[in-house]
């Protein structure tokens, strides 16, 4: 039989607990948690706090171990193309592996300090060249990756067309995905996620039509091939109110065929996927809404009890000779205390 563990107590002898417990209290010494005294840094952390209405996703953009000029010159338009909310790293990391275990601690690292839930990761070697990796964060840790080749790609320098066109900043974009792969295949269905979710920016509820001025075409051309370009609209005359729409290719444009995909974990994405319960509106009582008069209420009045309330004092100021006119009429319609009082006159 092998050796038998036996379960750690602490000693008997009060004296000695001090020197037991010792390297526990340094522990929890070291846990705790200065609050911020300056008002900057605490507003820092306020925006990176958890909120109901999230914010917009940063990116972060960052090289591998080796890059060629054609991901730098991929990773730079991406960086354009977000430059509102986005960060872009230009050294070399060695230790950022995205798909090993190992490899994604300074990912996360870097994730945490620049507060980025999106990131481009960008390398190259002779078994996966030009190779690109955009991944998802679920609270600082890799959520999801989609590993893609780069092919056959045109800069933004490389197409000639009025500069009127240029995509504004700040703008939002249309997206439209051409082709059955991206219902049917189930790592063009991932690609379509994390590409509506990197460029997609901020989300709004009221868009100004005079902002739609570009459109990110993607075709599924293969099972494992997607063609990516970018284009401007321009509106003519067609005769109708409508105006008719044109494609303008601005770039970039590149073919990214898919190599590698994991999927998030069910308990992770379940996790990922809450939403806050907002509060329950507190009843209105007696309150209608109308379509057509629209908000009706009921008002109860309590009874006013007329019976019981004095009434007040009548006028004393009427002259007696009026009084008296009226008696000679046949109005009257005063007591009979004040008839007699006359009559004895």
């Amino acid at each position: 039989m092998g050796p038998q563990l036996k379960a750690i107590t602490p000693p008997q002898n009060p004296a000695s607990e001090k020197y037991f417990f010792q390297p526990f209290l340094v522990l929890v010494s070291m846990m705790k948690f200065k609050t911020p005294q300056k008002g900057r840094i605490r507003r820092e952390l306020e925006k990176r706090a958890p909120k109901l209405v999230e914010t917009g996703k940063k990116t972060l953009i960052l090289h591998g171990t080796k890059t060629s000029q054609v991901l730098n010159d991929v990773m730079t338009e991406i960086y354009h193309l977000k430059r509102d909310n986005s960060i872009k790293y230009t050294r070399n990391n060695d230790n950022v592996r995205p798909f090993e275990s190992g490899g994604e601690t300074s990912l996360e690292f870097f994730s945490l300090k620049t507060d980025c839930s999106l990131f481009v990761y960008g390398s190259h070697s002779k078994k996966r060249p030009n190779n690109l990796v955009i991944g998802r964060t679920y609270d600082h840790h890799i959520y999801d990756l989609v590993e893609v080749g780069v092919e056959e790609f045109k800069s933004m320098k490389s197409f000639k067309y009025d500069t009127s066109l240029a995509p504004k900043i700040g703008s939002k974009p249309f997206f439209t995905f051409i082709g059955e792969g991206f219902e049917s295949n189930e790592e063009l269905k991932h690609l379509k996620e994390v590409l509506l979710d990197l460029f997609h920016g901020e989300v709004v509820n009221n868009l100004n039509l005079a902002g739609l001025d570009r459109v990110y075409v993607c075709v599924a051309v293969s099972p494992n091939r997607v063609f990516f370009t970018h284009c401007a609209l321009r509106l003519k005359k067609s005769g109708t109110v409508v105006p008719r729409i044109e494609l303008v290719e601005v770039g970039p444009s590149m073919n990214l065929v898919t190599r590698r995909h994991r999927l998030p974990d069910d308990s992770l994405r379940k996790e990922a996927m809450k939403t806050s319960l907002e509060k329950a509106k507190k009843k209105e009582k007696n309150v209608v809404k109308d379509a057509i008069q629209g908000k009706l209420g009921k008002i109860y009045i309590p009874d006013q009890k007329v019976g019981s309330v004095a009434l007040p004092h009548k006028a004393k100021g009427v002259k007696r000779e009026r009084r008296v006119a009226k008696l000679k009429h046949g109005t009257t319609e005063q007591p009979e205390e004040k008839k007699q009082k006359l009559d004895s006159e």
